[in-house]
């Protein structure tokens, strides 16, 4: 009992307001909550009154009120206004059926006494998150690794499988995490335990297809009831409601749509910062002013405590990961936390329409490609000779990152225009032999089926890692750190559904991209915030770590390459640090991510040294 209250302590931050643990002879298990809903009944975890079933749940299932009106048709008692106890009603009547008709966000765990049987869900696109490892016949499971951490039997060693992936694409996708032994369950999956035997299958794939032949105008009218729908079900809250605004396309989308399914006074929050080449202040404003909001807003500069901040991440964010978006995104949930504990946001919209600048270079590549490779780079030798600039966004950093991605394949071109090391860097970086699980990873998409459409399984992957490891990952995480929970209208199912039905001329055109919410923005906003741009959450990374970040810099690399020298080439780390810090070169997003991996590293003393003996759950293509 004592041990199972220490792993739930750590997740206290997601949870603060009620707990909840349960010990029994062949399992055990506790939960917190963050109070979304005025509920009545007991604490978490939820039992039957029969005690042979229980749960812990984390999320919200947002048509839980539908699924239970049916199941008391059925028969069922219900003794709170729950939806956690309407998802264990529901496994009681339809078993892992179950999970096909939520609608939602959620990680759960239910126990059958009577057959010794654990079953774990995940939602669909992986907006909570569910990390298991298995020792022997035991199985492990937790919200965050920290909580896994308790357990004297596992031990934290690095997983070149996950680094593999990690100094690539600056996050580990799923199912790898950075800790040999432990992995994320897929989105969309259910796994089994049964008398130590373990089972997996997915009741849920992200959709890949031949597109539907929309016109402009049906498919804008279906994106407009699909919406409709889903941020009023998002909206679902007994506590002051608010929405992460940028001024760009897709929260101000969300604002709308959530203005007109209240008659109450909503709550907007956003960070800016002064120093980027475009200020979206102004459409945030306009926003605002347009929609009546309250609004909260902070700039985010080098006076701001940044560095207590990322010391945190180590903590907080349960695994590295190298998105320095991570960052504004945790001063907003600061921010966001003194006047609310639920928020819309508007993530997954870029993925699902083709929104990110990246599309485009996909495009320009595919035509590069035909000229001759010698060409490319000459060009490419010629641009490394420019100014070296602080800005991510400028002209220079696109332009060479552009050609350095045209002399790579389709696939690893898309994930080099946000990732960092290169496979050569990445190699020479190590003094052992990568495992190849990211090369690995990029074959999946030679996998499925072909397609006319050059972007269509690009955009699935994104889907599919870098939305759910990467960007659901810094919302979760940074959020729940300050117990506030964010929901994503754009990730209701249906709608993901219907996006990978769009032909691709309804999501990108010339210069044009998310045409089809671009379009539908047209007749539902007034024109004074139309033109806000994408500007995300971009922080001047190269010039900070150059600057108020530099001396946390320099101190944790020097100090991580002593203690983990036996993985890394220190000499490599020190020329790739002088050369950025010398402004030889822009390395602030590679260097970044090594800051924060070797952070992490020495707050939860991971070794560097690898056991293979060590057995893990094999889930990298269950059910795909």
């Amino acid at each position: 009992m004592e041990r199972i209250r220490q792993a739930t302590a750590t997740l206290i931050h997601r949870g603060p307001d009620q707990q909840g643990v349960h010990a029994a002879a062949m399992f055990s298990c506790g939960a917190t909550r963050l109070k979304i809903i005025d509920l009545e009944g007991g604490d978490q975890p939820i039992l039957t009154a029969d005690g042979d079933v229980g749960i812990v749940f984390n999320g919200e299932i947002y048509n839980h009120l539908e699924i239970r009106a049916e199941l008391e048709s059925l028969g069922h008692k219900f003794e709170s206004h729950s939806d956690t106890e309407t998802v264990l009603r529901a496994f009681v009547q339809w078993d892992k059926e179950c999970f096909g008709r939520l609608r939602g966000m959620f990680a759960v765990a239910v126990w059958k006494e009577s057959e010794r049987r654990l079953v774990l869900a995940r939602d669909r696109m992986g907006i909570k998150p569910l990390y298991i490892a298995r020792r022997g016949e035991e199985l492990f499971f937790g919200s965050e690794l920290k909580a896994i951490f308790v357990h004297p039997e596992i031990e934290r060693r690095i997983s070149l499988q996950g680094l593999d992936c990690y100094l690539s694409l600056n996050y580990v996708p799923c199912p790898w995490t950075l800790v040999e032994g432990i992995e994320k369950l897929p989105a969309g999956m259910w796994l089994e335990w049964r008398d130590g035997q373990v089972t997996s299958d997915t009741y849920w794939k992200l959709p890949f297809g031949a597109p539907s032949r929309w016109t402009m105008g049906e498919a804008k009218e279906e994106l407009d009831r699909l919406l409709q729908q889903s941020v009023r079900e998002h909206m679902l809250s007994d506590v002051p409601l608010g929405i992460w605004l940028s001024g760009g396309m897709d929260s101000t989308t969300i604002l709308h749509y959530a203005s007109r399914a209240t008659s109450a006074r909503l709550k907007t929050f956003s960070i800016t910062y002064r120093g980027r080449s475009f200020d979206e202040r102004k459409f945030v404003h306009r926003a605002v002013k347009q929609y009546e909001t309250e609004h909260e807003e902070l700039d985010l500069t080098p006076e701001q405590d940044l560095q207590g901040a990322i010391e945190e991440f180590a903590y907080y964010s349960d695994e590295p990961n190298a998105d320095a978006g991570s960052l504004p995104v945790w001063f907003l949930s600061k921010l966001c936390k003194k006047s609310t504990t639920v928020a819309l946001s508007g993530e997954g919209a870029d993925e699902l329409f083709a929104g990110y600048v990246t599309c485009r270079a996909d495009i320009l590549a595919g035509r590069a490609r035909y000229v001759p490779r010698g060409l490319i780079r000459t060009a490419l030798a010629a641009a490394r000779q420019l100014p070296v600039s602080d800005e991510k966004i400028s002209f220079e950093y696109k332009l060479k990152r552009f050609l350095e991605g045209s002399l790579l394949s389709p696939g690893d071109a898309h994930v080099f225009w946000n990732g960092t090391f290169s496979g050569n860097e990445k190699q020479s970086l190590l003094k052992r032999k990568l495992p190849g699980s990211f090369h690995a990873l990029m074959g999946e998409m030679d996998k499925l089926p072909e397609s006319r459409d050059l972007l269509a399984p690009l955009l699935w992957f994104d889907q599919k890692y870098y939305l759910a490891d990467d960007i659901l990952v810094k919302s979760d995480r940074m959020s729940m750190a300050h117990a506030v929970e964010v929901r994503p209208p754009f990730l209701d199912h249906r709608i993901v559904e219907f996006a990978a039905t769009l032909p691709p001329g309804l999501k990108i055109r010339g210069a044009r991209q998310k045409l089809v919410l671009r379009e539908l923005r047209r007749d539902k906003l007034p024109p004074t915030i139309l033109d806000g741009k994408k500007t995300g959450f971009d922080i001047p990374a190269h010039e900070w770590l150059r600057g108020p970040l530099r001396s946390l810099l320099e101190e944790t690399l020097r100090e991580g390459m002593r203690t983990h020298g036996d993985l890394f080439d220190a000499a490599l780390v020190e020329e790739l640090l002088q050369r950025h810090l010398n402004r030889q070169a822009n390395l602030g997003y590679h260097l970044w991510g090594l800051l924060i991996l070797f952070l992490w590293m020495k707050k939860w003393e991971i070794q560097s040294t690898t056991n293979r003996a060590t057995q893990t759950l094999s889930l990298a293509t269950a059910g795909s």
